[in-house]
This record gives C-alpha cells, structure tokens and sequence, in this order.
C-alpha cells in the first residue's frame, strides 16, 4: 500500500511564478498537448463547432456509462433525489447559447508568468447547451430554509497541490437558482462529447470556466460557505500567499479574427496594403458589450468598431459580433488591437492585471501584422 508521505513525492509542488526568462516545462507542455484553444480564426462561427471549442480538462476524462449514470441530489433539502438520464430527459428542457472563457485565458502572456496551463488567448468558445434548468430539479428537492451554497461535483479525480479530490465547484444559492443554469446533456444539438463532460455536466451562463462542471455525479445544497478546494484555494486573485478574493464572472473581453495570412511559426500576419473589413466578438459575463475600439497603430489612437445588431435567438450570454474599416496605407510592421465595454463600464486594459494565479487576465489582444505593398 502506497503511503501518503510517497504519493506527495510524485505530486506537483506548490503553484509558483516563473523566474525571469524561464522557459515552458515538459509539465506545461505536457498540459498544452492534452487541453486545446479556439483557432482564432474561428471567431467567424456564431456558434462554435465541438471540436474547435476550447477543453480544459483538470485530471482524466473519465469514462462514465450513461445508461447507468445517477445524479443524486442531497444536502440541506426536504427530499433527497436520484436521477437517471431517462427521468433528467423527461422534464421540461431549454436550449441557451452561452459563450464560455477559461479562467486561465491570458496567462502565459503575463510576465512573471504564472506556472500552469499556458493559455494566450485562445481559451473560449460559444455553443448551444441544451438540457433541464437547475433550479428546477432543487425545487424539487425541496431546498430547506437556510441554505446558502450548492456544490457541484463530477467524476474526475486527481490530485492538485498535494489536495486529493473530486472536481468540486459551489456557487451561491442564489446563483444556482437562477433559470438559466442548465443541467446540460446537448452540444449544438447532439450529446454531449466525453471530453465536455457527457453525459451531463452544468452550464453556468456568465461565469468563467472553472464553474461549469463536467461529468456531473452529485449536487449538495449546503447550510454553510462552501469551503472545498477549487473555491477556497483554487481560483483566486492573489498577490501572494494571502487568501486572497473569489474569481466569479467572466470580464469583458473582445477578440479579433486575425487577418490575412500567418507565418507558420511567429504566427505574424502578412496583408497587403488597402482597405480590409477588421471583425470580431466581443462578450463579458456581467452583461451586454456596450462597444468595442479598434487600434492599428499599436494603440497609439483608438476608434469605434460598429456592432452587429443583438441577435434574438442568441440570448444575453453569447458574444457578439463587430466590425471596423481599416486602411492599411503604410507598408512595413503594426500591431492590432481591440478592447470592449460591458453594460457596466468595465473596460478591457491594455496593461496587465497581475496576479498570482494567473486569473481572469482580459489585457487587450495584440496582433503583430506586416503590410506590405501591392
């Protein structure tokens, strides 16, 4: 029998912050080779196809049998329930279309980098979930007075910071009882794929990735704060070693379909000089995108993209699509960049938000292009 004291010599040490100029591990590189980004090119789907949707997938992609999956539904409720697929597919159902981010988006391009998974900016996706509302299955558990958190917790198991766990998350009684927290088991109107956490997993709207647990086994309706790992330790805005606060929504964020075409390793973009049609999207899960700037000058000056009208169909939590008209007059080497606005003024800064985690970094996207001439 392995002891704990020989199992914590082969676990991965305590998160930390690169040194100056150190170069990615075989560890990060091992993370970057198993999750994946969102070809930037991608951006011009309204909804993301499965297979270019971002993954990140903490421990294993468990393999669980969805004709004998159960969820159970426990805690502080006047009813305990077990559900299987068969019952969750017989209650009334929903289709939203939810744009998800990774918590970690930005972080390797923060300096000094945060070890972990090395993220640029690519960490995003928007897809059509489908399945019953959340709050519908705690009413009928019956949720007893008092209650304050609910945990969520899936099948896949690991070990993080010496931490031996199940994936759990919790949120806000309040937050779990909004309508549009979806117990999901459709991707763009098929099953869900075992990497997205078939063959149900949560859907979140508006709160970055970390929140949406996949492989979904257990709801726990609780009378206390929540106080388990990926909450309490995990996820959080740090300077340093104090307990720093909770990463929640997603902030505001636009991104730029990269134009022309790249070099195959710089990834600089080369277009010639005239006029070019610059889109993108834009989203944030404090509510809608109030604008979007555009700078093709290396963020000496700034103007206003043009927003696509608001799709009906797509709800409040989907991005959204814009433009902008630029004139690229002067041959040789720029640099593009675009930032949004949400509904609350919350904007997208060009100088990095540091923190030690690496969390919620939403710096301005840049993008090193070359015009040259006709």
């Amino acid at each position: 029998m392995t002891s704990p004291n020989s199992v914590q010599r082969f676990v991965s040490a305590p998160a930390r912050v690169a040194a100056p100029d150190e170069a990615l591990s075989l560890d990060e590189l091992q993370l970057a080779a198993r999750n994946h980004g969102m070809p930037l090119e991608a951006l011009r789907y309204d909804v993301t196809p499965a297979g270019l949707h971002y993954l990140l997938v903490h421990y294993d992609i468990p393999f669980v049998d969805a004709a004998g999956w159960r969820l159970a539904v426990t805690g502080h409720v006047a009813r305990e329930l077990t559900i299987d697929l068969a019952a969750r597919r017989s209650m009334p159902r929903t289709t939203r279309r939810v744009t998800f981010e990774c918590a970690g988006n930005g972080r390797a391009r923060l300096s000094p980098r945060p070890i972990s998974q090395p993220w640029l900016t690519e960490a995003v996706g928007t897809a059509e979930w489908t399945g019953v509302p959340l709050a519908a299955v705690l009413r009928e558990a019956g949720v007893l007075p008092g209650a304050v958190d609910v945990a969520f917790t899936g099948a896949d198991h690991g070990i993080e910071r010496g931490v031996e766990q199940d994936y759990t998350r919790g949120l806000r009684l309040a937050d779990a009882m909004d309508g549009e927290v979806l117990l999901a088991d459709e991707m763009n109107g098929a099953p869900l794929p075992p990497q997205h956490g078939a063959p149900v997993r949560l859907v979140a709207p508006g709160w970055y990735g970390m929140a949406q647990v996949k492989w979904l086994q257990r709801v726990t309706v609780l009378d206390r704060p929540f106080d388990g790992f990926q909450n309490a330790t995990a996820y959080r805005f740090k300077q340093g070693d104090e307990a720093g606060e909770p990463v929640t929504r997603i902030l505001p964020r636009a991104l730029m379909v990269p134009p022309g075409f790249p070099d195959f390793m710089s990834r600089v973009r080369i277009v010639d000089s005239g006029r070019h049609l610059l889109t993108g999207r834009a989203w944030s899960g404090w509510g809608p995108i109030a604008g979007v700037e555009v700078s093709t000058d290396g963020g000496a000056s700034w103007g206003n993209a043009a927003l696509d009208p608001a799709d009906p169909g797509a709800g409040r939590w989907a991005w959204r699509k814009w433009s902008f008209e630029w004139a690229a007059v002067t041959e040789g080497p720029t640099e593009l960049l675009c930032r949004a606005t949400d509904q609350l003024g919350q904007v997208q800064p060009v100088e990095q938000p540091w923190n030690r985690q690496g969390m919620a970094n939403n710096m301005v996207q840049r993008i090193p292009v070359l015009v040259r001439g006709s």
